[in-house]
């Protein structure tokens, strides 16, 4: 598949889109009213979309950058678009952009039982540094600490 185009939003024109592969992807999604909030905080929250030709909002990840860490608070593909590749291509993207902005390290939080995003984060070189018991729910679950690197 064509790589497609990675961008930042700041406004809420696009959160649609991001919606609704929240509520395809995550057993708790997170709200509209959460996106809101962070597109008022643009020095701290970064929400990065991915379109394709045919697909205004076919991925999309959003981080915090705090000092010299960036968190990924959730990065997800529209189901029917998974398999190929473009959640690869927009982990490289924020990566690069964590970089670009000073972070020394990107860490996230993944569900014991989510594979697929264990391989995406493992493949880009994150390890894994703790365990947060029963972090999740709707079920309760542990989350998987992952952290990287960013340091040249």
């Amino acid at each position: 598949m064509a790589p497609g185009l990675i961008e930042r939003i700041l406004t809420a024109a696009d959160l649609d889109g991001v919606l609704e592969i929240e509520s395809e992807s995550f057993n708790n999604p997170t709200t509209r009213e959460w996106y809101e909030r962070e597109l008022e905080r643009p020095e701290v929250c970064f929400i990065y979309v991915l379109r394709m030709p045919a697909v205004r909002v076919a991925a999309f990840c959003a981080f915090w950058r705090v000092a010299d860490q960036a968190h990924i608070n959730n990065l997800a593909v529209r189901p029917e678009l998974r398999g190929r590749g473009l959640g690869s291509q927009m982990l490289e993207a924020i990566i690069i952009e964590a970089q670009g902005l000073g972070a020394e390290s990107l860490t996230l939080e993944v569900r014991r039982s989510n594979i697929a995003a264990q391989r995406l984060y493992l493949r880009a070189g994150f390890g894994e540094s703790g365990v947060r018991k029963n972090y999740y729910t709707q079920p309760v679950e542990d989350a998987l600490v992952l952290a990287k690197s960013l340091r040249f």
